[in-house]
């Protein structure tokens, strides 16, 4: 990919509104967050090469996030299947503080990313 004739500024506006619709993705059950990554992934092609790099890195993040959310819920289905003989208990305590820490490493990336993109430095 060239980057002659490349606007330095391109893809930054796209890059700032994946970080934010991450960020409010707490609170509107990961819905903000999905839209974030469709964006990401269509403003990805004109983008200069900074904004490219943070937003290649917030689809990344999205990844990560979206194939534990996917493995936590089939381990929370089976610790449901398995309460019936109480040691289900023990592994959707485990789920759960699992869930959490995979939603404060989403919100914390997410905020970092968007201290480094408001400073112009590369993720």
């Amino acid at each position: 990919m060239s980057s002659i004739g490349v606007d330095p500024q391109a893809g930054r506006g796209a890059a700032f509104l994946v970080y934010v619709l991450y960020l409010l993705s707490i609170p509107s059950a990961a819905i903000f967050a999905l839209i974030g990554v469709i964006v990401a992934l269509s403003s990805r092609n004109g983008a200069s090469p900074l904004a490219r790099a943070h937003l290649d890195d917030q689809i990344r993040i999205w990844m990560i996030a979206f194939w534990w959310g996917v493995f936590l819920a089939v381990a929370a289905i089976i610790g449901w299947l398995l309460s019936v003989v109480l040691v289900g208990f023990l592994v959707l305590w485990v789920v759960g503080g699992l869930g959490f820490l995979v939603m404060a490493w989403f919100t914390i990336k997410s905020a970092l990313g968007l201290l480094a993109l408001l400073d112009g430095r590369l993720r």
